[in-house]
Parts: structure tokens; C-alpha cells; sequence
């Protein structure tokens, strides 16, 4: 389990509720099973979720909640912190793909799930977009909604091989696609790239302005 959701005791519920839908059907699972097979009463359940659909994305809701401090705290370019906590997301799914894959084929096959899934996509997108526009004041708003937009489709893409498969899918799988994200953007630092080449003060045309302004003032300051 990653960090960034490693001390939410939902999770620890989540995962018996997993394994009870999994065995029994999500429709045929009561409040109450779950909350035996938690080991918790079923005035804790509700003090900790709302209904069953909101423990099957327990763990997503950790994840996002702990995202925006992630961010602040994780890396210089911001452009790489995005990717850097796109990466730990996978990791933590990753960690137990038997259960990140039993949560995938309930979801599959409760129509209110996959509502709630592609709501659970536009809020990572948003609090990465979030991000972009307060660390690269003066960002393109297209910009940061692009890039944002980018590195969750293209982190959802990696994290489906995973949950539609049986072998294990690297994060270096993940970690090269968003490399290649950022050199579309313009935004993958030489030194990243693989090339010993400095170049002063020229960027690709396709660098949005923001970024040409950050690295110009790191470099004076």
C-alpha cells in the first residue's frame, strides 16, 4: 500500500467489503456482513461511509484526499510532481492487484459504480489541475487543463493493462509513458531526457509560457 493512503482505516474495511462482493454479489452483500467481516459495528461503518457504494472507492477517497499536500511537498517542477503522484497512485493499486482487479469487476457490473468512476477520474484531473494553476502563476488555463487531463488518461490506460490482465504491469510502464507526456509538453528536462547537452535559454516552442518563466527564474535566482 502506497503512503498516501496507508493510514485510512477504510481501506482496511474497503478490502473486507471487496472480498464479500466478489464471493456474494455487490446487491446480495448487506451493511451488516461487511461490518462483521470488518471486525466493527455497524454504527462505525456508517460514521466512516455513506452506503456500500462509498466503500468500494474507500481507497480512492484517501487517495484524493491526501493529494493536494502530496503535491505541495513532493518536487521543484511542478510538472514532475504531477507525474510523481500520478505514479504513487498506480504504485498503491499496484501493491494488490488481486483486489485492485476484484474492486475493477464489481464496478464493471453495477451500472451506479461506473457512475461514480468516471466522477472518481474527473477529480483526480481537477485537483492536478488545481495544482498546475497555483505552483505556475500565470499558466495557460489550456495548459494546466491539458496537461492535467493527459496524465490521468494516460495513467488510467496504464492502470487498466493491470486490472484487465493477469501479469504484473511495472511502474516504469507508467513512468515512461508520462515522460513522454512532459516531452510533449516541452516540459521534460534535458537531464530527464537522457541528453548531457545544456542549451541556455531556449526552450521548445511548444513550452507553455509559465514554465519558460520558472525556469528562467531558477536559473537567475
Amino acid at each position: 500500500m502506497s503512503e498516501l493512503a496507508a493510514s485510512d482505516p477504510r481501506t482496511a474495511v474497503a478490502a473486507a467489503a471487496i472480498d464479500l462482493f466478489a464471493r456474494q454479489g455487490f446487491d446480495a452483500t448487506s451493511v451488516e456482513q461487511i461490518a462483521q467481516a470488518a471486525g466493527i459495528s455497524r454504527s462505525t461503518f456508517f460514521r466512516q461511509f455513506g452506503g456500500k457504494e462509498d466503500v468500494v472507492f474507500a481507497d480512492h477517497e484517501a487517495l484524493l484526499e491526501s493529494l493536494p499536500a502530496a503535491l505541495d511537498v513532493r518536487h521543484p517542477d511542478p510538472w514532475a510532481a504531477v507525474c510523481e503522484v500520478s505514479l504513487d497512485v498506480f504504485r498503491h493499486f499496484a501493491a494488490d492487484p488481486d483486489l485492485a482487479r476484484r474492486r475493477y469487476a464489481i464496478v464493471r457490473e453495477v451500472p451506479a459504480l461506473r457512475e461514480r468512476e468516471i466522477v472518481m477520474v474527473f477529480r483526480y484531473e481537477r485537483i492536478f489541475d488545481d495544482y498546475l494553476r497555483r505552483a505556475l502563476p500565470g499558466i495557460d488555463p489550456l495548459d494546466a487543463v491539458g496537461f492535467a487531463a493527459l496524465v490521468t488518461a494516460v495513467h488510467n490506460h496504464v492502470l487498466r493493462q493491470l486490472l484487465r490482465g493477469t501479469a504484473k504491469v511495472p511502474a516504469s510502464t507508467l513512468r515512461d509513458a508520462l515522460d513522454d507526456v512532459r516531452r510533449r509538453f516541452g516540459v521534460l528536462p534535458a537531464s530527464d531526457a537522457g541528453d548531457d547537452e545544456v542549451v541556455v535559454a531556449v526552450f521548445p516552442k511548444r513550452m507553455p509560457s509559465a514554465e519558460v518563466a520558472r525556469r528562467l527564474a531558477a536559473e537567475l535566482g
